[in-house]
């Protein structure tokens, strides 16, 4: 069992930054990867990035997000984190980690969900 709390969410005005950090109960975190995903109002839940399970480890992002978000995990620290920079009003949506023992852009794949953090991108 593994339980997910993701915090750092908030309003920031376009083209700023965000850090958002997933922090994993237990000691099972190192052996999940992990992956981010993010839900706007009225849309499907999308993939955003994911990582293995190594600190430093293979990262996999959205298409349309390479190159603006960063994917990493401290396995130290049982957290896992996303770097958002040059953010846009698109961006604004509700963010959420996962872990799962594959990494996949599909969501039905991982197994445990934290419960979200809100970005909110004003223009």
């Amino acid at each position: 069992q593994v339980q997910l709390v993701e915090s750092g969410g908030g309003l920031v005005q376009a083209g700023g930054s965000l850090r958002l950090s997933c922090a994993a109960s237990g000691r099972a975190f190192r052996v999940y990867a992990m992956g981010w995903f993010r839900q706007a109002p009225g849309k499907e839940r999308e993939f955003v990035a994911a990582i293995t399970t190594e600190s430093g480890g293979s990262t996999y992002y959205a298409d349309s997000l390479k190159g603006r978000f960063t994917i990493y995990r401290d396995n130290t620290k049982n957290t896992v984190y996303l770097q958002m920079n040059s953010l846009k009003p698109e961006d604004t949506a509700v963010y959420y980690c996962a872990a799962g023992t594959v990494v996949r852009q599909e969501s039905n794949v991982y197994r445990y969900w934290g419960q979200g953090t809100q970005v909110t991108v004003s223009s």
